[in-house]
């Protein structure tokens, strides 16, 4: 979608955000947007990381579980 976008189209886009947000409020909106993203991007990561933890793990196999005494 953005690969659509020529020139003219994001001049546009950028004078608005201007108008809205005012030239001294664009570096903290940028830096809280830079922030939100590092933060979304490291959940990302973890969820992966434990989601190929789990997957990992041998299924059916209760070797290490306590045996159950009848």
């Amino acid at each position: 979608m953005i690969g659509n976008m020529g020139g003219p189209t994001l001049i546009v886009i950028v004078f608005i955000v201007l108008l809205l947000f005012g030239a001294p409020k664009l570096p903290a909106l940028a830096k809280s947007l830079g922030q939100s993203m590092k933060i979304l991007k490291k959940e990302v990561r973890s969820d992966d990381d434990s989601t190929t933890k789990t997957d990992d793990a041998p299924k059916g196999d209760d070797s290490d579980a306590p045996k159950k005494s009848e």
